[in-house]
């Protein structure tokens, strides 16, 4: 291959290389940023003081839906009637659509966790009774939970692996960028090297 070749063969990879490195920074650059800020306070959870805030509600089961609940057999783990979904959702703001509710003899339960929270809520299969329940632990415990993903649901899940996978491509094309360019920059590797050292050097010292 001539040198002519070979540098138009270069400049074809590194044109390549800069649009899909510069493509996957923006695409990732709000969400990297965001668990970026999230691992610093997840980090230091334990000294980030939040006090939750705790609200409840009671309201009573109309008749007609009350009766509803009287049908249900079988499962002791079954979603509530659509009709006692939509009451929850005008009445209450509850969203518990297809959510798996506790079935016994006295009431129906159902556990709604959240980014950030908690909240439940119950019926007294008797008298109609519903009791609601929300804690909410602030903005830094939401935002906390959206790192790891927890109560989040599947679309934030999935996010979150088309996030990664932007993050791996980012970060191999940058590799790749170095490469090309460390002919210029000979601090390059030493650099790299100090990046894969320094985790394994602190993990063999300190974590036990």
């Amino acid at each position: 291959m001539s040198n002519v070749e070979r540098q138009k063969r270069r400049v074809f990879w590194l044109k390549q290389l800069h649009q899909w490195h510069w493509i996957s920074a923006a695409v990732c650059l709000v969400a990297m940023l965001l668990f970026s800020i999230t691992g610093i306070t997840l980090n230091h959870a334990a000294s980030i003081g939040a006090k939750p805030v705790v609200t409840s509600r009671d309201d009573r089961l109309p008749a007609p839906l009350l009766s509803q609940l009287s049908k249900h057999s079988g499962s002791d783990r079954a979603p509530l009637p659509a009709p006692v979904e939509a009451w929850l959702k005008q009445r209450l703001a509850v969203h518990a659509d297809g959510r798996d509710a506790e079935w016994s003899d006295d009431e129906v339960y159902v556990s709604l966790p959240r980014p950030g929270g908690d909240a439940w809520v119950s019926i007294e299969r008797k008298s109609g009774a519903v009791h609601y329940e929300l804690t909410n632990r602030g903005w830094i415990s939401y935002l906390n939970d959206l790192h790891k993903g927890r109560n989040a649901g599947a679309v934030w899940g999935a996010f979150i692996d088309v996030f990664a996978v932007a993050c791996v491509l980012f970060a191999s094309t940058g590799l790749f960028l170095l490469k090309m360019n460390s002919g210029r920059r000979p601090g390059t590797w030493p650099l790299v090297a100090l990046g894969l050292v320094l985790p394994v050097v602190l993990l063999v010292l300190f974590v036990h």
